[in-house]
């Protein structure tokens, strides 16, 4: 019968540098917390994350007895300055399309129990943060994020895999604890710019960033086109600003060769301008969240970026995707931008564009024009 130590080494070989056990009793305190705030979680249920039922690892496994969660660090490597500016890092290297990389080693771990009698299931649903902290693998921060006790410089770079099975083993003691250090003067806090995190370690999730720009509803609400600033696909702002994370970010890492060989697919024009199958092909594997049903979201949150760069020379890229693009939430958001970026040819394009234009682009587009002629 395999031991705790075989099965930390097994993670050790398969990439994993923490591991940690806890039991399988239901995560109560998480559970009353999210039936407390149906408005706030309510659209995880809505994509189906279940979130409730993750809760329990006996819906997962009806014979559960043991969590072990396996701490991945996914920001080992550097990445091009330009995709850390429009992309959270978090989403950079995501194999779970692709799975050719974390999902092999996952699977290798879970191969490795199976052949020892252990039966194994990895949920998407289960609380994986709350799950490290009770195997006593790190602590939170004002941010709502994990912080490692032993990787990443104690940062929070890092993904908690949770893996349940049916054999039961020692369990680490808990750390579920708030970790910030009483000299810090809320950092996350003060930057983000959409005031998601409440200041209790907690947040509204519907106010932040990454929720906004890859579940936002419609076309986006003037007041927080600026504050979303240069973040296409996530964000990265209270982790950028962190102490506990500083140590993390002043070393200097090698070169993440996978990030950096697909920079050049995702240039804002090419995203700006791009159909179905490039983004099907590029894109999507990479960053799934919206469907290509979606690919209206992607351009608008493009021409907001473009918009908040106030480089004009993305002017002709703007002009040319409104001419081509019929979606009124897409048409929107770049006389926004255009309005944004200012100079003769915006004036010029969104005079042109408001003679054939009516409803809500109509009224952006005199908008952005009142906003160039004060």
């Amino acid at each position: 019968m395999i031991s705790r130590d075989d099965i930390i080494q097994a993670a050790g070989q398969n990439g994993f540098e923490d591991v940690g056990f806890t039991t399988a009793e239901p995560f109560e305190s998480h559970r009353k917390f999210l039936e407390a705030r149906p408005e706030e979680y309510g659209w995880a249920e809505a994509v189906g994350l279940d979130l409730i039922n993750g809760t329990d690892p006996k819906t997962i496994m009806p014979g559960a007895k043991t969590i072990i969660v396996l701490m991945e660090v996914y920001f080992r490597e550097a990445y091009p300055r330009i995709m850390e500016n429009h992309f959270g890092r978090c989403y950079l290297d995501d194999d779970r399309v692709t799975q050719d990389g974390l999902t092999k080693r996952v699977r290798a771990f879970t191969g490795f129990l199976r052949d020892h009698g252990i039966k194994t299931k990895v949920p998407f649903n289960l609380p994986h943060r709350v799950a490290a902290a009770r195997a006593g693998m790190g602590t939170f921060g004002k941010n709502c994020l994990f912080y490692s006790n032993k990787v990443v410089r104690k940062g929070s770079w890092v993904l908690p895999i949770a893996v349940v099975v049916d054999r039961e083993f020692e369990a680490n003691e808990p750390t579920i604890e708030m970790g910030c250090p009483d000299w810090c003067r809320n950092a996350c806090i003060a930057a983000c710019p959409t005031r998601a995190l409440k200041g209790n370690g907690t947040i509204d999730p519907r106010k932040c960033i990454s929720y906004l720009t890859y579940f936002g509803d419609g076309l986006t609400p003037v007041e927080l086109r600026e504050p979303l600033g240069l973040y296409v696909y996530g964000c990265d702002r209270c982790q950028n600003v962190c102490p506990r994370n500083s140590a993390w970010l002043a070393n200097e890492l090698r070169p993440n060769r996978n990030v950096a060989a697909k920079k050049k697919d995702f240039h804002l024009s090419l995203l700006l301008h791009m159909d179905t199958a490039y983004f099907e092909e590029k894109i999507w594997p990479h960053m799934f969240y919206m469907s290509s049903n979606d690919i209206w979201r992607w351009k608008m949150n493009v021409a907001r970026v473009m918009g908040n760069t106030c480089d004009q020379k993305y002017t002709e890229d703007l002009i040319r995707e409104f001419k081509e693009n019929k979606d009124e939430r897409v048409q929107g958001m770049i006389a926004w931008a255009l309005g944004k970026l200012g100079g003769w040819k915006a004036k010029q394009a969104l005079e042109k564009f408001g003679e054939s234009s009516s409803g809500l682009v109509l009224e952006e587009i005199s908008e952005a024009l009142r906003q160039l002629n004060p």
